[in-house]
């Protein structure tokens, strides 16, 4: 018998050795499990913001989790969790022995698993690292994790990592994703009874889900209220103020988002840069501002609409689209960005990716070189008609460039060729300065794909409309070049700034003074000319039309003193828009409908344009005039008095066309500048053919050098969506 209960003795002592060594092996083997609690790096939503601090949208992978801190979580959180979860959270070591034999003994009178007995601790883990599945290994794995876990962290940390880690439903992960998301508040801001619906909340998140089964989710908040008035830690009046409350819950979409095409771009910039930035928890504070983004938007479907009723086009089978930006000139900060008529049809961004010929509007490019090698705005430029020849593949071409009036006027001064657009005296102005010359100047201001001929006059290169901002702020910015910039600052999840803007800046591409005589101008053309339907009352506005072959595209590119926007339309197939859609008449309304609302919206903002130092007016041939000391009047009949403009600039005549052009006696003209006109050439004179490819040193682009084929991208800018609360 003895021997017996020795043997019995001997064989308990070694299973329990055995047991202890199985244990000892278990504890040191899923130290690789516990590390994902110990060094919690949960997936973070990054919120995208305004320049005023309004969210335009959330970003994230699979999780949309906003990370909480202890210090920010209200103590009715706290106590509420605790009181209904695990009352002695803050006593025992990961492992509440009474409540495991609780468990075990209902357990057992229900022949199956009914209660675990889990600690908050053991919550995390099953949430985190193991199953929910109710199995003695996965218990035993779960008990030996809280004491390994709970050595290692504090009561505080495992807390802040349990409410950041759990589901609240409605693919709300994180208590402070679940109080934005439901209640549209931040933590601090919760009454009693919000707290109390967000704690009963992951016992059974669909169950209790308030959007679905709000008197459901009211009841259960009224029982962790219950809980914690009779552990003593509500008094009796918070309780019954409590109880009686209705709390308003919000139904938002995790698809929404006030500002799709800015989020997406923000997202395509940065995923490279920041590792996933979906993932990582930043605050992305952009230079937008969602109140002028709104007049932008609007401002795109005010001209849309005029463009489909023109052309008789219903929205749902049109291929017109839109793109518009604004940007502030001093800065470069980007105010509005709206990259096409509709997200939902179409998410390519026309702003940042389209590559379309800018036609008309880049010709100021052309007169400020002019202007800056002496040129005056009153120096007389030859409007007639000349053949170019070209050679593709080796074969002589000829091209025989026209106005868009398909009519010259001789001479006019450099003023009005630009204001009224006039293609033979640009290309004229062209040939006399130098392809050479203007390359090189717009290479200066990182100009891509600067054609190597004749055709640079008209425009023939693929820029977006944003390249087009940067480009056109060297007049809207006295001269000074700067890169728009989309994204001020990135601040990361830790509170830290990682990334501040620091924009190309190319300054004095030309003087203060030789912009303004571009302003000047560009003023005209949308008082006088073919930017007429920018006009708004009560400010002065620059700018220019562009159009290119065959009605292709249509663009304003204007601004205000502090303000310049970018506006073009056209078709995503790259096929005409339609008879008649020239800048003028379909994008310049959306320009001038921006800045009347801009006005209502900011009526301080400032007017008119300051006139630098350094500009001057005087008399060529009776007519006032602007003149600098680089741009000197070509007859110097000047009066030296400081630069006082009255409303119109000179004294002209209306020609037949309704072009307002100087009176040129036909004597001033010599015999040599003379041409013959013959019926039936269509108004058109072609003077000796020039050839274009006269430097040997660059490479000739192959194609027709004015409009070669050009297809649009399709694809778009990003495939991540974001969301907003």
């Amino acid at each position: 018998m003895f021997s017996l209960i020795k043997g019995s003795i001997i064989m308990v002592m070694i299973f329990a050795v055995a047991l202890i060594a199985a244990f000892i092996y278990a504890y040191e083997e899923i130290s690789l499990d516990a590390d994902k609690l110990i060094n919690y790096k949960p997936e973070i939503s990054s919120v995208v913001y305004d320049r005023n601090g309004q969210k335009l949208a959330y970003v994230f992978k699979k999780q949309h989790r906003l990370y909480a801190r202890y210090d920010e979580l209200p103590s009715a959180i706290v106590e509420g969790l605790v009181a209904m979860e695990d009352t002695k959270f803050f006593e025992h070591n990961g492992v509440n022995p009474d409540a495991i034999i609780r468990a075990i003994v209902k357990d057992i009178q229900a022949g199956k698993f009914v209660e675990g007995g889990s600690t908050l601790t053991q919550q995390l883990i099953k949430n985190k690292i193991l199953s929910n599945e109710k199995k003695l290994a996965r218990k035993i794995k779960e008990a030996i994790l809280a004491i390994k876990i709970e050595q290692v962290l504090t009561k505080e940390e495992i807390i802040e990592r349990y409410l950041n880690e759990i589901s609240y439903g409605n693919n709300y992960y994180g208590i402070k994703t679940a109080a934005n998301g439901y209640f549209h508040k931040e933590l601090n801001e919760l009454t009693l009874k919000e707290s109390a619906i967000l704690v009963g909340l992951p016992n059974a998140p669909s169950y209790y889900n308030p959007l679905r089964h709000y008197k459901r989710a009211l009841n259960r908040a009224n029982n962790v209220l219950y809980r914690m008035r009779s552990l003593g830690w509500l008094s009796e009046a918070d309780y019954l103020k409590a109880v009686k409350e209705s709390p308003k819950v919000y139904r938002t979409s995790l698809r929404q988002n006030i500002a799709p095409y800015i989020v997406d771009e923000v997202v395509r910039r940065f995923k490279n840069k920041l590792g996933d930035v979906r993932t990582g928890g930043y605050q992305i504070y952009t230079t937008i501002d969602m109140k002028q983004q709104k007049i932008a938007k609007d401002a795109v479907k005010f001209a849309y609409e005029k463009v489909l009723k023109r052309y008789k086009e219903k929205p749902e089978k049109s291929t017109i689209n839109a793109a518009f930006v604004s940007v502030e000139s001093s800065t470069g900060d980007i105010l509005t960005m709206v990259g096409g008529v509709d997200y939902k049809r179409s998410a390519f961004n026309r702003v940042t990716q389209a590559q379309r010929q800018p036609g008309s509007a880049f010709k100021p490019f052309i007169y400020q070189t002019a202007l800056d090698m002496g040129y005056n705005p009153a120096s007389p430029l030859t409007d007639l008609a000349r053949t170019f020849q070209y050679y593709q593949n080796g074969k002589p071409k000829v091209w025989s460039p026209k106005n868009y009036e398909r009519n010259f006027k001789g001479f006019m001064p450099l003023r009005e060729a630009l204001v009224h657009s006039r293609n033979l005296a640009t290309i004229n102005l062209v040939s006399d300065i130098g392809v050479s010359t203007i390359r090189k100047r717009l290479a200066f201001l990182d100009v891509p794909h600067i054609p190597q001929d004749m055709s640079i006059a008209l425009g023939n290169l693929g820029l977006s409309p944003l390249k087009m901002a940067q480009i056109f702020s060297v007049f809207a910015n006295k001269g000074h070049m700067i890169e728009p910039r989309l994204v001020s600052k990135i601040v990361s999840k830790e509170g830290a700034v990682i990334y501040e803007t620091r924009p190309k800046e190319i300054a004095d591409f030309t003087t203060p003074e030789q912009a303004y005589l571009m302003t000047d101008i560009l003023k005209d053309v949308v008082k006088r000319g073919t930017g007429r339907n920018a006009q708004v009352k009560g400010i002065e506005l620059a700018g220019k039309t562009g159009t290119t072959n065959k009605n292709v595209d249509a663009w304003f590119c204007g601004y205000s003193p502090t303000i310049e926007t970018i506006v073009w339309f056209g078709r995503d197939n790259n096929r005409p828009i339609g008879k008649g859609a020239t800048g003028g008449a379909t994008a310049a309304p959306a320009f001038a409908y921006y800045y009347r609302e801009l006005l209502k919206l900011y009526p301080d903002i400032k007017r008119t344009f300051d006139i630098p130092e350094g500009v001057f007016i005087g008399e060529y041939q009776g007519r006032k005039e602007l003149y600098t000391q680089i741009s000197p009047l070509p007859k110097m009949k000047v009066r030296q008095d400081e630069f006082d403009l009255p409303e119109t600039t000179g004294s002209y005549r209306m020609d037949d066309d309704g072009y307002m052009i100087s009176d040129v006696d036909d004597e001033s003209i010599s015999t040599e500048d003379q041409m013959v006109i013959q019926e039936g050439d269509d108004d058109i004179g072609y003077a000796e053919t020039v050839n274009i490819d006269e430097d040997p040193e660059e490479e000739q682009d192959e194609g027709d050098p004015l409009h070669p084929p050009r297809i649009a991208p399709e694809t778009p800018a990003s495939e991540d969506s974001g969301t907003l609360f």
